[in-house]
């Protein structure tokens, strides 16, 4: 008989990461409620499972954090982390970014995000191999978000290489939640722009009226634009240069798709969602519950933490037909951009953003190869892509 004993998952364990799905795959059916005793948290992998409880912000709080480590260091978090909060706080703080991330507002983008591609890419034209991820992963979120914010252009590379060093962990380690919870990079550009108002997200929070949970109509204190603004440019650098790494990866490892995205530009937004669901760059969801609740006939106690894994959900086949095939036709729905209040704000500028850089990757090179040897997944305990990418151009350019 299969048991949790004979079933080991460790979230922070590298070696895991390379390919989870088969780890994934047992978890759901042979331990659809799982518990790790040496890190002490619950985890359920199953569609149903994950999307009730991202879905249920009342059982499974947000208020501690959505990262393992820092829920089990019971922090202070500051006001304005909308992603760790729970209603009505959070719907009041999300609303204030919701206006800017609006999809017809994002839609509005496409121009200058296509432009700071295609900047990108100049720089490998012509190239026999370069670092995908260092070329364009690395650097068009780090363009947008930048000029979403209102960094200038000298300044962009040190809030990326902040922003990475505060996820990164070393093997088997853990995120310092002191690091992740610093707002010391922007504190400068707030001073600064208090006094050089701008047409930008920063001015935008910094001048904003609401009206807070106690009642009382304010603008946002320095504490709370930093917080802001240090959530945003976290989750628009990180997450969006994953996906494209594994737009890189996907398309060198089924080159029949790519040849179809390639005569057909139109099947790139549907392809985006399948590699959405195939490797979801946030592959689980950690929340604090508060109060006793059961899955599978356990129960889960109040004040525990528990790891609800997109990514095993994705590919559960009780909701998605053969999940383990990559299908850039599949029309299906995903968990990757969460469920309910914290559905991903940043949802549709990520997908603007993948699909602008797969169209213009496949514009300019037809065909390329990963050099699978000197490839090298990132290190860090909340999203999982690559930080190297090498590719070898096949088919010259375009």
């Amino acid at each position: 008989m299969t048991t949790a004993d004979t079933i080991h998952w460790d979230p922070y364990d590298p070696a895991l990461a390379r390919d989870p799905y088969p780890l994934y795959a047992r978890l759901r059916e042979e331990v659809p409620l799982y518990y790790n005793d040496q890190h002490d948290f619950y985890a359920v992998s199953r569609y149903e499972d994950v999307q009730r409880g991202l879905a249920d912000w009342h059982t499974f709080s947000s208020a501690r954090g959505d990262i393992l480590e820092i829920i089990q260091a019971d922090v202070q978090l500051p006001p304005g982390t909308l992603i760790f909060e729970d209603p009505p706080v959070h719907d009041i703080h999300r609303r204030l970014l919701a206006r800017v991330f609006t999809p017809r507002r994002i839609a509005t983008l496409e121009p200058k995000v296509r432009a700071f591609c295609r900047r990108a890419l100049e720089a490998v034209d012509g190239a026999e191999r370069f670092d995908l991820v260092q070329a364009v992963g690395a650097e068009m979120p780090m363009r947008v978000i930048g000029m979403l914010l209102g960094i200038p252009e000298a300044d962009q590379p040190a809030i990326r290489d902040r922003t990475d060093e505060t996820l990164g962990t070393q093997d088997g380690g853990k995120i310092d939640e002191g690091e992740i919870l610093s707002t010391d990079a922007f504190r400068d550009y707030i001073e600064w722009r208090k006094k050089h108002p701008s047409d930008d997200l920063m001015t935008e929070l910094m001048t904003a009226e609401f009206e807070d949970e106690n009642g009382v109509t304010r603008t946002l204190t320095d504490e709370e634009v930093l917080t802001y603004c240090s959530v945003v440019a976290g989750a628009g650098n990180e997450t969006t240069g994953r996906l494209i790494g594994w737009f890189g990866a996907l398309m060198a490892r089924y080159p029949e798709a790519r040849r179809e995205l390639a005569n057909d530009p139109s099947l790139v937004p549907n392809a985006i969602e399948e590699i959405l669901r195939f490797e979801p760059t946030g592959p689980f969801t950690a929340r604090y519950v508060t109060r006793d609740v059961e899955f599978h006939g356990r129960t889960v106690p109040a004040g525990s933490a528990i790891l609800f894994i997109q990514a095993a959900a994705n590919r559960d086949p009780r909701r998605v037909p053969d999940p383990d095939r990559f299908d850039i036709h599949r029309v299906t729905q995903h968990l990757s951009f969460g469920v309910g209040a914290h559905y991903c704000l940043g949802a549709a500028l990520a997908r603007l953003e993948g699909r602008v850089a797969a169209e213009e990757l496949l514009e300019r090179f037809p065909g390329w190869e990963v050099d699978w040897d000197h490839a090298e997944l990132a290190q860090t305990s909340t999203v999982r892509g690559w930080k190297t990418l090498p590719l070898v151009v096949t088919g010259g350019r375009r």
